[in-house]
Formats: structure tokens, sequence, C-alpha cells
């Protein structure tokens, strides 16, 4: 099989000062993609800011003979968000490809979560996502073959204790990446999303020690860079990864229980078995193929 590559193409990749995207970032460039490597520059928790992540990360890449450049913008901000595309559109003139990959934890039991807890974590992760990509759609729509990568988590698809914040942000972001995938189908425009397993400075509070070797971000990497490239043919797909395995997650149906006559309290306890069966499941592509069936249930 030939190289993949991504000549001619420009990236733009949030938190891209550490972990996952500065892998994302090195990767790329390695493959001929012009990136603006964005990161704040603050700690786990968001607080504080720095462009020297980030810039030294774009050093690597132009040592190693690519292009780059640095941006500290804030993805939570509609002002940073802007910053953001617009050093990509100041520097290379156009934007192919969006990775969403910042991130901050503000872990708690929702019993003691704050308010301003969970809006900080909602408003990295989900807003800036929509930030960043609503400030990139125009331009990913004029180039007519636009690609966005958006980080999921396995926290978002099957929870985690002490994570209410976190895993909301996540799984908002498997919705936001069908929706997207669907809005930007005419347009050439194709967004899948990742919930990724790896061992970074987010999760080495989490992981034993010892797999951090076996969950190294550059198991991560491949999946999103083919996510990024001309060639995938998928959109509106959330893949879990880590140490050399992908798998396909899917949102999926069970068989149900129909009483077209209308339903009663009574008639959901007396039917729960089959209510909660989970085979056969049906796996549907879109909001219409499981209205639809909904409405052949009735029929």
């Amino acid at each position: 099989m030939s190289e993949l590559r991504y000549d001619g193409k420009v990236a733009i990749i949030t938190g891209a000062g550490h972990g996952l995207g500065r892998q994302h970032a090195l990767e790329l460039a390695a493959r001929g993609a012009k990136v603006v490597v964005n990161d704040l520059g603050g700690d786990l928790h968001g607080d504080g800011a720095s462009v020297g992540p980030a810039q030294e990360v774009v050093a690597e890449i132009v040592k190693n003979g690519g292009e780059a450049v640095a941006n500290g913008g804030n993805v939570a901000t509609e002002e940073g968000a802007a910053s953001i595309v617009q050093a990509a559109l100041d520097a290379f003139g156009r934007i192919d490809i969006v990775i969403n990959n910042a991130g901050i934890l503000r872990d708690k039991s929702f019993k003691n979560i704050s308010t301003a807890e969970w809006d900080a974590v909602i408003a990295v992760h989900l807003r800036g996502a929509f930030l960043v990509t609503k400030a990139a759609w125009p331009h990913l729509r004029e180039a007519g073959a636009g690609r966005v990568v958006n980080t999921s988590s396995p926290a978002g698809l099957f929870g985690n204790f002490g994570q209410a914040n976190y895993s909301t942000a996540k799984m908002g972001l498997v919705g936001f990446t069908k929706t997207l995938a669907a809005e930007g189908a005419k347009a050439g425009i194709k967004v899948n999303a990742i919930a990724p397993v790896a061992y970074t400075r987010m999760t080495a509070d989490l992981f034993p020690a010892e797999f951090a070797d076996k969950l190294g971000v550059e198991q991560v990497t491949p999946l999103v860079a083919y996510l990024a490239h001309e060639s995938v043919p998928d959109s509106g797909q959330t893949y879990t990864v880590g140490g050399g395995r992908i798998a396909k997650i899917f949102v999926a149906e069970g068989p149900g229980f129909t009483k077209k006559d209308g339903l009663s309290v009574e008639d959901v306890a007396a039917n729960w078995e089959q209510i909660s069966a989970q085979d056969p499941i049906q796996v549907f592509a879109n909001i219409g193929e499981q209205t639809l069936a909904t409405f052949q249930a009735l029929s």
C-alpha cells in the first residue's frame, strides 16, 4: 500500500503542546501537512497559560523539515477559536483538517462537584470543539474535502466515577460528530471521533505505570491521521483506540416491545425483559432510519 501523504493540506490541532496532540502534529507534519499547533499552555486543570509548549512542538517539526506555526489561543472563547483559524489562514492560506484534541480535567464525585468545575470542563472539551470547528467550517466547505476529528473518551461512552463533567462533554462530542457528518456530507466534509485509551499526563494518575509503554500516544495517532486523510470512506463514526487495538463503537437498539393500542405503566413492567433484550440488535446509520423503524413497528 502506498504511503498516505498530506502534502498541500493544512491541519489545525488543538491541545497539541503535549501528549496525543503533540504526536498527531508530529505525524501529520512528517507526512507533508502544514500544521497549526495550538495549546493554551496551562496545567491539567486549565490554569495558567504559556505558548511555550506549542512553540516547542513547532521547533521540533521545523527541525525535522516540516512547516508549522504556534498558537496559544483559548479554544473555549470565540476570540481564541477565531485566532486559531486565522493563524492557519495567515500562515498557509487554507484549512483542510481540524483535530479537536484540547482538554482539561476537574474530577470530582457528583455530590462534591461545583458549578465552576462543571462549566470549565464543558467549556474546553465541548464548547471548544464547537467554537473551533464553527470558525473553520466555512473554509472546510470551500475546500470541499474537509476532515474533522473529535476526541471523545470511553468515559463518555460508558461513564466513569468522578467524571460527570468530563463524561458528559465527551458523549456530547459523539452527537456533535454525528450531526456534523450529516450536515457536512454535501460539502465533502467527513467528521469522525475517537475514544482513546492512552497513557498521558491526563491519565497518569488513572493507569498503572507499567502500561505506559503499551498505551503510548503513538498507538493512537495512526487512527487520527487516517481519519484526517482525504481517502477515509466513513463519516459520523466513533472508534475506540489504544495499545494497538482499534474498534468501531456502535450505538445500537434492541428488538424492543411494541403495543400498538397504547402503553400503560403495567405494560412496561410486564414486558421489561423484552424491552431490555439486547439481541437481535439494529445499528442505524442516522436518525431517519431509527425513526422509520418505529413507524414500521406501528404499522
